[in-house]
């Protein structure tokens, strides 16, 4: 007998109860929104740093819903499952749980990492998008920020570097979205594109018999072919030296660093002068130690603490994202595996793994390449291969209850009881029900005729 309270229904009064208050939470933030706060300790909030102030000014921080907003910012910092760029995914957030994404990746000194999001809807749904620099043992360190109308990073490495991308979502506000994440030079390629050209030697090679390294590339072109600004800057010295033969240096704005053009045939441009991306500033030759070799342009990156590696800051060769193929209308609908399967922490898939039994309940979040970005029951998050999972809709078996049993909410004999269900007494008042997965000794079951939505019990 379903239970009323003034005609009401008990679970429609609890229904419309938290409604309530899910819309007296919004309008208390959005009260907030409409006076900015002022500028951080060192400077402008960043938009995360904004919302979490109208969360705490709204005295909401103590709430459960509050403290698992913030607790989601710090833990997704913390530990952050790995991918490899280029990356892309497309996901959704659910407006009845706290959504937060924390992804790391490498990057090489020079290399410039570009950040797009693009969200449906476009109103009324803000994320919030930060880099940050991660460290093993140190706190991590915010690089930059998102703002929340174009949603797009553009941040240069300057060293070797572990990042760190966070996505969180706004509270009790959904959408879609789609996110990608890919690398490529910081500067230009120093020969013109007009000619073919090709990189013959690296960095670091050996020179006179191993006595020295090369430190630079040699970038072979035909005999005066183009050699090119590859930034905004200013030409800081014109010279010529056994080594090199003709040389131009030139220093790029906003950098600490200078650029070395070798073996030039001729040179276009005096010391001082200021050059735009893309000038002719020289034409290839093979002048210097190069005069027995093919022409071709020695190009450097100095420092202050001498020669680095130039290839990160020009190389071209741009990789491409994988196309999804995880079907997204899964996305944030419980799914069931199909078999055994493995729950890497890195996309694409490496060593590292978990392996989950048969009919194991999973919830995907995200949809990137062939693969599922999850959440299990038990709070983990990882990689799946979309090919073992299937929606937890197809049934595994039906059964009839012989005993009482307890629904719960959740896989924790201790969470919210939904529901006990009597155990059979008249065969034609037999409660049936349908097992669809497991989770440890937990049986999640979609109960017919009592319970629209997934519960779960202890297995008999």
């Amino acid at each position: 007998m379903v239970k009323k309270i003034n005609g009401i229904k008990f679970e429609t009064m609890i229904s419309m109860t938290i409604r309530y208050y899910f819309s007296l939470l919004i309008l208390i933030l959005t009260a907030f929104s409409c006076s900015s706060p002022g500028p951080g300790l060192f400077g402008k909030k960043t938009p995360h740093e904004q919302y979490s102030k109208k969360i705490q000014d709204a005295g909401l921080k103590e709430t459960s819903l509050g403290a698992a907003w913030f607790k989601a910012a710090e833990v997704t910092l913390r530990t952050p499952l790995y991918i490899q760029l280029p990356y892309m995914e497309t996901g959704y957030f659910s407006p009845d749980k706290v959504n937060a994404i924390g992804l790391k990746f490498i990057v090489k000194r020079g290399e410039k990492v570009t950040i797009d999001l693009s969200k449906n809807p476009k109103q009324d749904f803000d994320l919030y998008l930060d880099l940050w620099k991660s460290s093993q043992g140190k706190t991590p360190e915010l690089l930059a920020s998102a703002d929340t109308i174009s949603y797009s990073i553009n941040y240069v490495a300057q060293q070797d570097d572990s990042l760190v991308l966070r996505l969180q979502s706004e509270l009790l506000k959904e959408g879609e979205y789609t996110m990608k994440i890919i690398t490529g030079p910081s500067l230009a390629f120093p020969i013109s594109p007009k000619v073919k050209s090709n990189i013959g030697s690296y960095y670091g090679a050996g020179r006179d018999k191993g006595q020295r390294s090369h430190e630079g590339i040699d970038i072979f072109a035909p005999f005066r072919s183009e050699a090119i600004a590859i930034a905004d800057g200013t030409i800081s010295g014109v010279g010529e030296n056994s080594l090199g033969g003709k040389v131009i240096f030139m220093r790029p704005d906003r950098t600490n660093f200078n650029l070395y053009y070798a073996h030039l045939d001729t040179q276009f441009v005096t010391q001082g002068q200021r050059v735009k991306t893309g000038d002719v500033i020289g034409l290839t030759g093979n002048t210097g130690n190069a005069r027995f070799t093919p022409s071709h342009l020695h190009f450097g990156i100095y420092t202050f603490s001498g020669a680095i590696d130039p290839i990160n800051f020009v190389k071209q060769d741009v990789k491409s994202f994988s196309k999804i193929t995880a079907p997204l209308d899964h996305i944030e609908k419980p799914m069931r595996t199909i078999r055994a399967a493995k729950i890497y922490n890195t996309s694409p898939p490496q060593i590292d793994y978990k392996t989950i039994p048969e009919n194991s309940l999973f919830i995907p979040e995200a949809a990137t390449a062939n693969q599922f970005r999850l959440s299990l029951p038990d709070g983990s998050v990882g990689f799946i291969k979309a090919m073992d999972g299937i929606s937890v809709q197809k049934v595994l078996s039906k059964q009839t209850l012989k005993y009482t049993q307890i629904l719960y909410s959740k896989p924790d004999s201790t969470s919210y009881l939904k529901k006990t269900l009597p155990p059979v007494i008249i065969i034609r008042h037999k409660t049936y029900f349908v097992a669809l997965t497991f989770f440890c000794q937990f049986r999640i079951a979609k109960v017919v005729c009592h319970l629209p939505d997934l519960c779960f019990m202890i297995s008999a």
